[in-house]
């Protein structure tokens, strides 16, 4: 038997039953045999960054957060673009694991899924570049035009989006596997 890897899913989007929220549950479908999936959707939740609070008590959902992302074998973060960037409440989330080492070497997947996507994606690349996680070009995947790709019951409409997403989760599933097992 071969012991599932957990798998933290960070949900960029706020709004409830999110294009996003259902990608990223599509996606955990997929690799259901290989991972336990946990999505932590309460990033608009955590209070603003401040680093003089860093070195104080912080707020337990933050302590909570950054726990989650320690114990993950491997990070999935499934966000819209907006204004061409992602959406604050990510980037305020991620700015609370700047002081930490949580995401140094962890095997990650990115997701952009939006109307575009294309600056927010390569931004999101940078920043968890400087934190250090590990990903590849195979474990990025960029959907623009999500609305008419994916339908109220997660199911993905058009077969090339369908593809992309199926060799998206095979190229992290082969990340997480080897950084994990080698």
């Amino acid at each position: 038997m071969v012991l599932k890897k957990k798998v933290l899913g960070i949900l960029g989007s706020t709004k409830a039953n999110s294009n996003n929220e259902r990608l990223l549950k599509k996606i955990g479908e997929l690799m259901q045999e290989h991972i336990d999936l946990t999505i932590f959707d309460k990033i608009a939740e955590l209070p603003h960054f401040n680093p003089d609070l860093d070195n104080e008590e912080i707020a337990p959902l933050i302590t909570d957060f950054r726990n989650q992302i320690a114990e993950a074998d491997g990070v999935l973060i499934c966000t819209p673009e907006y204004v061409f960037s992602i959406p604050g409440s990510l980037k305020n989330a991620l700015e609370w694991t700047v002081s930490t080492v949580v995401f140094s070497d962890k095997p990650l997947g990115i997701i952009t899924a939006s109307a575009s996507g294309e600056k927010g994606h390569e931004q999101l690349q940078l920043i968890l570049r400087t934190l250090g996680a590990d990903f590849n070009e195979e474990t990025l995947l960029l959907i623009s035009g999500i609305k008419g790709k994916i339908n109220e019951q997660g199911e993905l409409t058009l077969p090339e989006t369908e593809q992309k997403v199926k060799r998206f989760a095979e190229a992290f599933i082969k990340l997480l596997m080897w950084r994990w097992d080698s």
